[in-house]
């Protein structure tokens, strides 16, 4: 896997010659939504191919792949697009290319939503061990709030992707309740009746796992959450169930503040089977203007978390998103959500040059709009995505939790592939 960076007076064209490769493949491969607009700074993935296929009549996924060797799975994460729609003849397919050896296996998650694009829950699902759907709610008296979850379920165990069930205190709208935790925590009844529900809900429809999303619990509440994780545990391990836990991103166990405190690395560590580690969201909606996930602050966590969890245990959290900031910014002003492919046309659409910030290994751009309003935009694409996943294999991760999987992000895909050898669910 080359990246590449583009240069300026560089075309598609050129850089396909460059490379040796036709400007399609660069299209099909990175999902360019700027092919005819390169931008300076862009930065794009170029794989070489050794085999390729031409699909003739009759041609079907299994058979194309028994024919070279590889697994189905495999000739999807090659070509994703392939995983939407049926085969036809003179299509070319990426059979292998010329890679590095993977440098480890790492057990991969995505989190989603139940309104996912049912193109991009598909292109997504090969790339997975397993996936989050997220999320299931609770009342205080144990009862479950479902999601539509059924379909998603079912393709899911169709590509070989078992699910893994988010449980969060939340409203309707998506927004943490500590409250809600609080008054489950406090019933020992309405705790019980919670987890029989859980179990009974994940053996009918097949979850492996509850992936325990609880954030800005109240630090009063630290040992009833921690009472509540060895609950859950002990009730699903016998089972053969998987228990993890999301956890706010720490440097240190010393660190105050309502979204730490509870998250007791150490101990939930101890408990566990899987941990999350939230890398994520030092630029937020609401921050002043930084990258979502600035490498230097990424490591800190990490390197906190292996000191005191199991490394075969923990999760990094990797970002697919980002955020566009007006400037000058104001304090309360939110920033606008963008897909990493987004931010790439939008800077295409401006006629940004997109920099990069080595320290934070994260790529930026500056535009004005047409109201003559200055805007900046923290983003990632395969460099970051590559330094980031590399992580994994560095410190001696399990994997990573991809947060979320709403969009296809070919970089962050196309990086997986050429690091790691998924595990199967």
């Amino acid at each position: 896997m080359i990246i590449h960076v583009v240069q300026q007076g560089e075309t598609l064209a050129s850089i396909a010659a460059q490379y040796g490769v036709t400007p399609e493949r660069l299209i099909i491969d990175n999902e360019l939504p700027n092919p005819e607009n390169l931008v300076v700074g862009q930065s794009m993935i170029v794989r070489i191919p050794t085999r390729v296929h031409t699909v003739a009549a009759g041609d079907t996924l299994a058979g194309i792949a028994q024919q070279y060797g590889i697994s189905v799975d495999e000739l999807l994460r090659n070509n994703p697009w392939v995983a939407v729609g049926a085969l036809e003849p003179g299509q070319t397919l990426l059979v292998s290319y010329e890679r590095d050896p993977v440098i480890d296996a790492a057990l991969i998650i995505g989190y989603l939503y139940p309104f996912i694009n049912r193109s991009v829950h598909l292109k997504s699902l090969p790339f997975l061990t397993y996936q989050s759907l997220f999320t299931y709610g609770f009342t205080p008296a144990g009862d479950l709030v479902p999601i539509q979850d059924e379909q998603l379920i079912a393709a899911g165990y169709e590509a070989g992707v078992p699910p893994i069930m988010v449980l969060a205190p939340m409203y309707a709208d998506q927004t943490f309740d500590p409250q809600i935790a609080h008054d489950m925590f406090i019933s020992q009844e309405g705790q019980n009746r919670l987890i029989d529900n859980i179990i009974a809900t994940m053996q009918d429809k097949g979850y492996i796992g509850v992936d325990i999303d609880f954030e800005f619990i109240r630090p009063e509440d630290k040992e009833l959450f921690i009472g509540f994780i060895s609950n859950v545990k002990n009730r699903l391990e016998p089972l053969g169930l998987l228990t993890l836990v999301a956890l706010a991103p720490k440097v240190s166990g010393e660190m105050t503040g309502l979204l730490y405190e509870a998250h007791d690395y150490p101990r939930i560590g101890a408990i566990a089977d899987l941990v999350l580690l939230m890398t994520y969201e030092w630029g937020y909606l609401l921050s002043p203007p930084m990258p979502t996930a600035p490498i230097n602050n990424v490591r800190q966590v990490l390197e906190y978390g292996v000191s005191v969890i199991p490394r075969e245990k923990i999760l990094m959290g990797i970002p697919n998103y980002c955020y566009d900031w007006a400037l000058p910014f104001v304090q309360g002003q939110m920033a606008e959500a963008l897909s990493n492919q987004e931010a790439v046309a939008r800077a295409a659409r401006y006629g940004a040059t997109i920099q990069f910030d080595e320290t934070a290994q994260v790529p930026f751009f500056y535009y004005t709009n047409e109201e003559g309003i200055q805007h900046v935009v923290y983003f990632d694409d395969a460099r970051s995505m590559n330094a980031k996943l590399r992580l994994i294999a560095e410190l001696n991760l399990r994997g990573a939790g991809i947060w979320q999987i709403m969009d296809f992000f070919p970089a962050l895909y196309m990086t997986i592939n050429e690091l790691f050898t998924i595990e199967e669910g």
